[in-house]
């Protein structure tokens, strides 16, 4: 009876530590993508000649 108590047991860890590996994976997977978007929104973008783009750094045409 304890054998089937010790597989059961073992089984269940497995599960779970699987269940928490992917949980872990995603939540990684998503942090990262708003560490990248936070960083692109604090970054005004510039042109290729270096010069910013006055759309992004909110200046106007004018």
């Amino acid at each position: 009876m304890t054998d089937r108590n010790d597989k059961s047991s073992k089984q269940d860890r497995a599960s779970r530590d699987d269940r928490l590996k992917s949980a872990l994976r995603e939540n990684l997977k998503r942090r990262k993508l708003q560490a990248r978007e936070r960083a692109a929104i604090a970054e005004p973008s510039q042109n290729d000649d270096g010069s910013l783009n006055e759309e992004t750094a909110g200046k106007s045409g004018d």
